[in-house]
Protein backbone atom coordinates (compact mmCIF):
# COMPACT_ATOMS: atom_id res chain seq x y z
CA UNK A 1 0.00 0.00 0.00
CA UNK A 2 1.28 3.68 -1.07
CA UNK A 3 1.32 6.81 1.19
CA UNK A 4 -1.93 8.68 0.37
CA UNK A 5 -0.88 12.21 -1.10
CA UNK A 6 -2.42 15.64 0.87
CA UNK A 7 -2.84 18.64 -0.74
CA UNK A 8 -3.26 21.45 2.29
CA UNK A 9 -4.54 25.34 2.01
CA UNK A 10 -1.91 27.72 3.17
CA UNK A 11 -4.29 29.89 4.68
CA UNK A 12 -4.40 30.97 8.33
CA UNK A 13 -7.76 29.21 8.56
CA UNK A 14 -6.49 25.30 7.99
CA UNK A 15 -3.58 25.54 10.32
CA UNK A 16 -5.82 24.05 13.47
CA UNK A 17 -6.87 21.11 10.63
CA UNK A 18 -3.18 20.41 10.15
CA UNK A 19 -2.49 20.67 13.86
CA UNK A 20 -1.09 16.89 14.11
CA UNK A 21 0.24 17.11 10.30
CA UNK A 22 2.82 19.97 11.29
CA UNK A 23 3.06 19.64 15.55
CA UNK A 24 2.38 15.66 15.79
CA UNK A 25 3.61 13.38 19.10
CA UNK A 26 6.26 12.05 17.21
CA UNK A 27 5.75 8.41 18.47
CA UNK A 28 1.80 9.31 16.67
CA UNK A 29 2.49 11.58 14.10
CA UNK A 30 0.64 11.41 11.29
CA UNK A 31 2.75 13.08 8.66
CA UNK A 32 4.95 10.16 8.49
CA UNK A 33 1.98 8.49 6.84
CA UNK A 34 1.32 10.66 4.25
CA UNK A 35 2.78 12.95 1.46
CA UNK A 36 1.82 16.62 2.18
CA UNK A 37 2.09 19.59 0.22
CA UNK A 38 0.75 23.06 0.21
CA UNK A 39 -1.22 25.53 -2.17
CA UNK A 40 -4.71 27.41 -2.77
CA UNK A 41 -7.74 26.42 -2.42
CA UNK A 42 -8.29 26.63 -6.58
CA UNK A 43 -4.98 24.46 -7.34
CA UNK A 44 -6.27 22.19 -4.85
CA UNK A 45 -9.20 20.93 -6.40
CA UNK A 46 -7.31 20.66 -9.62
CA UNK A 47 -4.45 18.61 -7.74
CA UNK A 48 -7.48 16.26 -6.78
CA UNK A 49 -9.22 16.07 -10.14
CA UNK A 50 -5.90 15.18 -11.88
CA UNK A 51 -5.09 12.73 -9.71
CA UNK A 52 -1.59 14.55 -8.58
CA UNK A 53 -3.19 14.01 -4.87
CA UNK A 54 -5.40 12.21 -2.91
CA UNK A 55 -6.92 13.91 -0.09
CA UNK A 56 -7.32 17.54 -0.32
CA UNK A 57 -9.16 20.59 1.96
CA UNK A 58 -11.50 21.23 -1.38
CA UNK A 59 -13.57 24.11 -2.03
CA UNK A 60 -17.16 22.72 -1.27
CA UNK A 61 -17.84 24.25 -5.15
CA UNK A 62 -15.20 21.29 -6.38
CA UNK A 63 -17.52 18.28 -5.18
CA UNK A 64 -19.90 19.76 -8.06
CA UNK A 65 -17.04 19.10 -10.61
CA UNK A 66 -14.94 16.42 -9.55
CA UNK A 67 -16.63 12.66 -9.52
CA UNK A 68 -15.67 9.70 -7.38
CA UNK A 69 -14.92 11.63 -4.49
CA UNK A 70 -15.94 11.07 -0.88
CA UNK A 71 -15.91 13.18 1.89
CA UNK A 72 -14.17 13.38 5.35
CA UNK A 73 -17.06 13.34 7.74
CA UNK A 74 -16.98 15.91 10.86
CA UNK A 75 -14.49 18.42 9.62
CA UNK A 76 -14.94 22.01 8.03
CA UNK A 77 -14.04 25.53 6.99
CA UNK A 78 -17.54 26.80 7.42
CA UNK A 79 -19.02 29.88 9.03
CA UNK A 80 -22.20 30.47 11.18
CA UNK A 81 -21.33 34.48 11.39
CA UNK A 82 -19.60 37.15 9.54
CA UNK A 83 -16.23 35.33 8.25
CA UNK A 84 -14.05 38.27 7.49
CA UNK A 85 -11.83 36.58 5.13
CA UNK A 86 -14.45 36.52 2.26
CA UNK A 87 -15.75 39.92 0.76
CA UNK A 88 -16.54 41.64 -1.88
CA UNK A 89 -14.57 45.08 -1.74
CA UNK A 90 -15.61 48.32 -3.60
CA UNK A 91 -14.55 52.21 -3.79
CA UNK A 92 -18.24 52.78 -4.69
CA UNK A 93 -21.61 51.15 -3.07
CA UNK A 94 -23.20 48.06 -3.83
CA UNK A 95 -26.35 49.10 -6.17
CA UNK A 96 -23.53 51.02 -8.35
CA UNK A 97 -21.41 47.72 -8.93
CA UNK A 98 -21.70 46.55 -12.43
CA UNK A 99 -18.14 44.38 -12.36
CA UNK A 100 -16.28 42.41 -10.40
CA UNK A 101 -13.07 41.08 -10.46
CA UNK A 102 -13.11 37.19 -8.78
CA UNK A 103 -10.00 36.11 -6.90
CA UNK A 104 -8.19 33.27 -9.31
CA UNK A 105 -7.69 31.49 -5.91
CA UNK A 106 -11.23 31.16 -5.97
CA UNK A 107 -13.90 28.98 -6.74
CA UNK A 108 -16.55 28.42 -4.17
CA UNK A 109 -16.71 31.91 -3.14
CA UNK A 110 -17.39 32.96 -6.76
CA UNK A 111 -20.70 30.85 -6.78
CA UNK A 112 -21.66 32.15 -3.73
CA UNK A 113 -21.33 35.61 -5.34
CA UNK A 114 -22.91 34.84 -8.14
CA UNK A 115 -25.63 33.42 -6.44
CA UNK A 116 -26.24 36.88 -3.58
CA UNK A 117 -26.39 39.04 -7.36
CA UNK A 118 -28.68 36.93 -8.78
CA UNK A 119 -30.77 35.97 -5.92
CA UNK A 120 -30.88 38.98 -3.91
CA UNK A 121 -28.66 41.67 -4.98
CA UNK A 122 -29.22 42.34 -8.45
CA UNK A 123 -27.84 40.28 -11.17
CA UNK A 124 -26.39 41.04 -14.56
CA UNK A 125 -22.52 41.65 -13.83
CA UNK A 126 -19.40 41.46 -15.27
CA UNK A 127 -17.18 38.90 -14.13
CA UNK A 128 -13.32 38.98 -14.62
CA UNK A 129 -10.81 36.57 -13.30
CA UNK A 130 -7.55 38.13 -11.76
CA UNK A 131 -4.85 37.76 -9.06
CA UNK A 132 -5.93 38.98 -5.81
CA UNK A 133 -4.57 42.55 -5.56
CA UNK A 134 -7.35 44.71 -4.93
CA UNK A 135 -5.71 47.76 -6.56
CA UNK A 136 -5.65 46.20 -9.72
CA UNK A 137 -8.64 44.85 -9.33
CA UNK A 138 -10.19 48.44 -9.13
CA UNK A 139 -7.94 49.90 -11.60
CA UNK A 140 -10.20 47.93 -14.27
CA UNK A 141 -13.76 46.67 -12.23
CA UNK A 142 -16.28 48.43 -9.82
CA UNK A 143 -15.18 45.90 -6.95
CA UNK A 144 -12.73 42.79 -6.43
CA UNK A 145 -13.69 39.38 -4.89
CA UNK A 146 -11.30 38.48 -2.39
CA UNK A 147 -10.69 35.14 -0.34
CA UNK A 148 -8.24 33.74 2.49
CA UNK A 149 -5.31 36.23 4.11
CA UNK A 150 -5.67 38.65 1.58
CA UNK A 151 -9.25 39.64 2.11
CA UNK A 152 -8.07 39.53 6.02
CA UNK A 153 -5.32 42.12 5.44
CA UNK A 154 -7.52 44.09 3.73
CA UNK A 155 -8.23 48.18 5.54
CA UNK A 156 -12.01 48.03 4.90
CA UNK A 157 -12.22 51.70 7.04
CA UNK A 158 -11.20 52.38 3.07
CA UNK A 159 -13.80 50.76 1.13
CA UNK A 160 -17.46 49.31 0.65
CA UNK A 161 -17.29 46.06 1.57
CA UNK A 162 -19.84 42.96 1.56
CA UNK A 163 -18.67 39.76 3.78
CA UNK A 164 -20.23 37.27 1.89
CA UNK A 165 -20.95 34.47 4.62
CA UNK A 166 -22.67 37.36 6.72
CA UNK A 167 -24.76 37.94 3.28
CA UNK A 168 -25.50 34.53 3.24
CA UNK A 169 -26.53 33.77 6.56
CA UNK A 170 -29.02 37.06 6.40
CA UNK A 171 -30.62 35.50 3.29
CA UNK A 172 -31.16 32.03 3.98
CA UNK A 173 -30.59 31.46 7.98
CA UNK A 174 -28.17 28.88 7.32
CA UNK A 175 -24.42 28.71 7.87
CA UNK A 176 -22.17 28.53 4.79
CA UNK A 177 -19.72 25.93 4.18
CA UNK A 178 -16.61 26.44 2.03
CA UNK A 179 -14.33 23.48 2.15
CA UNK A 180 -14.20 19.95 3.71
CA UNK A 181 -11.76 16.70 3.35
CA UNK A 182 -12.39 14.51 0.46
CA UNK A 183 -10.46 12.02 -0.54
CA UNK A 184 -10.72 10.44 -4.23
CA UNK A 185 -12.44 6.83 -4.21
CA UNK A 186 -9.67 5.19 -6.08
CA UNK A 187 -7.15 5.97 -3.95
CA UNK A 188 -9.02 5.01 -0.77
CA UNK A 189 -9.13 1.63 -2.08
CA UNK A 190 -4.92 1.71 -2.40
CA UNK A 191 -4.96 3.13 0.94
CA UNK A 192 -4.06 0.78 3.83
CA UNK A 193 -7.08 -0.86 5.40
CA UNK A 194 -6.46 -0.46 9.17
CA UNK A 195 -5.97 3.66 8.44
CA UNK A 196 -8.82 5.54 9.73
CA UNK A 197 -8.90 8.67 7.86
CA UNK A 198 -12.17 9.77 9.88
CA UNK A 199 -10.35 9.52 12.63
CA UNK A 200 -7.02 11.11 11.61
CA UNK A 201 -8.37 14.43 10.29
CA UNK A 202 -10.88 14.31 13.25
CA UNK A 203 -8.42 14.17 16.00
CA UNK A 204 -6.06 17.14 14.13
CA UNK A 205 -8.79 19.61 13.98
CA UNK A 206 -9.91 18.76 17.81
CA UNK A 207 -5.95 19.34 18.57
CA UNK A 208 -5.55 22.47 16.94
CA UNK A 209 -8.34 24.29 18.23
CA UNK A 210 -7.19 23.10 21.93
CA UNK A 211 -6.42 26.31 23.72
CA UNK A 212 -2.16 25.42 23.85
CA UNK A 213 -2.49 25.18 20.60
CA UNK A 214 -4.66 28.03 19.16
CA UNK A 215 -1.98 30.14 21.66
CA UNK A 216 0.72 29.00 19.13
CA UNK A 217 -1.18 29.38 15.98
CA UNK A 218 -2.15 32.82 17.15
CA UNK A 219 1.64 33.58 17.89
CA UNK A 220 2.85 32.48 14.90
CA UNK A 221 0.69 33.59 12.58
CA UNK A 222 -0.05 37.26 13.31
CA UNK A 223 3.42 38.72 12.29
CA UNK A 224 2.78 36.89 9.21
CA UNK A 225 -0.15 38.38 8.20
CA UNK A 226 0.79 42.29 10.37
CA UNK A 227 -2.88 41.60 12.09
CA UNK A 228 -3.25 42.25 15.84
CA UNK A 229 -2.80 39.22 18.24
CA UNK A 230 -6.72 39.45 19.30
CA UNK A 231 -8.03 39.85 15.77
CA UNK A 232 -6.19 36.16 15.10
CA UNK A 233 -7.28 34.69 17.98
CA UNK A 234 -10.90 36.09 17.29
CA UNK A 235 -11.24 34.75 13.09
CA UNK A 236 -10.00 31.13 14.43
CA UNK A 237 -12.53 31.19 17.50
CA UNK A 238 -15.39 33.29 16.50
CA UNK A 239 -15.65 33.17 12.58
CA UNK A 240 -14.77 30.46 11.21
CA UNK A 241 -16.42 26.92 12.03
CA UNK A 242 -14.90 23.80 12.22
CA UNK A 243 -17.52 21.41 12.36
CA UNK A 244 -19.50 19.90 9.27
CA UNK A 245 -22.86 19.26 11.46
CA UNK A 246 -25.92 19.13 10.33
CA UNK A 247 -26.95 22.86 10.19
CA UNK A 248 -23.98 23.00 7.77
CA UNK A 249 -25.07 19.50 5.69
CA UNK A 250 -28.60 22.18 4.90
CA UNK A 251 -26.57 24.64 3.47
CA UNK A 252 -24.45 23.17 1.94
CA UNK A 253 -26.90 21.65 -0.25
CA UNK A 254 -28.63 25.00 -0.60
CA UNK A 255 -26.04 26.21 -1.78
CA UNK A 256 -25.44 23.42 -4.55
CA UNK A 257 -29.12 23.72 -5.28
CA UNK A 258 -29.00 27.23 -5.97
CA UNK A 259 -25.74 27.42 -7.33
CA UNK A 260 -27.09 24.67 -10.31
CA UNK A 261 -30.22 26.56 -10.68
CA UNK A 262 -28.20 29.70 -11.70
CA UNK A 263 -25.63 27.86 -13.88
CA UNK A 264 -22.57 28.52 -11.61
CA UNK A 265 -22.09 24.95 -11.05
CA UNK A 266 -23.38 21.49 -11.99
CA UNK A 267 -25.70 19.92 -10.41
CA UNK A 268 -24.11 18.25 -7.45
CA UNK A 269 -23.99 14.67 -6.42
CA UNK A 270 -25.10 12.65 -3.95
CA UNK A 271 -22.54 13.50 -0.74
CA UNK A 272 -20.74 9.89 -0.05
CA UNK A 273 -18.71 10.15 3.11
CA UNK A 274 -16.48 7.94 5.23
CA UNK A 275 -17.99 6.29 8.41
CA UNK A 276 -15.24 6.68 11.40
CA UNK A 277 -13.40 3.25 11.13
CA UNK A 278 -15.55 1.70 8.79
CA UNK A 279 -16.01 2.32 4.83
CA UNK A 280 -17.99 4.12 2.58
CA UNK A 281 -21.69 5.45 3.28
CA UNK A 282 -23.67 7.39 1.87
CA UNK A 283 -25.87 10.36 3.32
CA UNK A 284 -28.55 13.25 3.31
Amino acid sequence: MRRLRISAISYLNTAPLMWDFEHGDPAHDPARDFDISYTLPSACARELAAGTSDIGIIPAAAYAQIRDLVILPGVAIASRRPVRSILLVSKQPLEKIRSVALDTSSMTSVALLKILFEKWLGGGKRFTSMPPDIDQMLASHDAGLLIGDPALQIDRSRYFTLDLAEEWIRHTGKPFVFAFWAVRGQALRESPPSQDLATIFQQSRDHGLEPASLDHIVEEWSPRLALTEAATRSYLSENIYYHLDPACLEGLQLFYRYAAEIGALPAAPELHFLSVGESLYSAI
